[in-house]
């Protein structure tokens, strides 16, 4: 009898875990940039947030976090960042979250920054992602679902060119020495009007049309997001899927130097460099299969 009880706790206890929902998706997190990258992480209006709002990846490194059911948000990189000797202050030269530590705990990124934004199980319990220049681009990004079933196209997604050399004059953000481009801006942010920003008399989709400036960012990542209302060839969807989400994918070609490359979205990457240091938060399922086991022994 005492087995019977066990057993049929064991199965109250797998049907509630696998049930709820309380595996949702997994973000691995890739630098394959020969510089330090500085991911943050902003969790939408009423979802919880991650485990970590920002952190530092290595040339190489990589690390994975468990993502709860319904989670929605965005998340990109900080670059170039650094923390004042005096006052401890940590701030980036792009991407900047203004919480003056490594965490954003709650704040986005200024501008301008690429971005990855997702919201998991949403309508007809779809993921829906996309890759957005709209805040501008600071740096090559790339994200790929894996795994995925029941629905969506599930298609990679990014942009994984790297604009800032051939970035518009009117656009650029240069670095406190002025002798590198480290970013470029969007025309909203660089101009603010109302045509622009989509914003007035351009507030809807038939009024807000794509740009000169638009226009270059779409012309070099096709499938990222360029303007306000650029959703038909920039939305993707997938359903319970991982999600792997790469800085400066391989290859990650310079579109000043890449000639008539410069348009085509590269089709295979490598996601992680050989002999990375992969660095893993413990996934929520192998902390509930642990708790599992430890009940199972006491109940046994």
């Amino acid at each position: 009898m005492a087995k019977l009880h066990s057993s049929f706790a064991l199965f109250s206890i797998c049907h509630i875990l696998f049930t709820s929902g309380v595996f949702s998706a997994t973000f691995t997190i890739v630098n394959q940039c020969s510089y330090t990258v500085w991911p943050g992480i902003l969790s939408g209006a009423g979802t919880p947030p991650l485990s970590s709002t920002g952190f530092a990846l290595q040339t190489g490194e990589s690390t994975a976090i468990p993502v709860p059911t319904a989670w929605s948000g965005r998340l990109w990189g900080r670059t170039f960042c650094t923390i004042d000797s005096t006052t401890g202050k940590f701030t980036c030269a792009t991407g900047d979250c203004g919480s003056s530590t490594i965490q954003c705990s709650g704040s986005g990124g200024a501008p301008p920054a690429t971005l990855a934004e997702f919201t998991l199980n949403g309508a007809g319990g779809l993921d829906f992602y996309d890759v957005s220049l709209v805040d501008g681009y600071n740096l090559p990004m790339l994200v790929v679902p894996q795994g995925g079933t029941g629905g969506g196209n599930c298609t990679a997604t990014g942009c994984v060119v790297d604009l800032n050399g051939s970035c518009p004059s009117e656009l650029r953000v240069m670095s406190d020495g002025g002798a590198e481009n480290v970013a470029c801006k969007s025309a909203c942010d660089a101009f603010g009007d109302p045509q622009h920003c989509c914003s007035g008399a351009y507030a809807t989709p038939d009024t807000c049309k794509p740009t000169y400036f638009s226009e270059y960012f779409k012309s070099a990542c096709p499938r990222a997001y360029s303007y306000a209302y650029d959703d038909g060839s920039s939305t993707f969807t997938c359903a319970s899927a991982d999600y792997v989400i790469t800085f400066c994918p391989t290859p990650a070609t310079s579109q000043k130097s890449s000639g008539s490359q410069q348009n085509q979205e590269a089709t295979t990457v490598s996601l992680v460099s050989s002999g990375s240091n992969l660095t893993c938060i413990p996934s929520l399922f192998i902390t509930g299969f642990i708790a599992i086991l430890a009940i199972v022994w006491r109940l046994w």
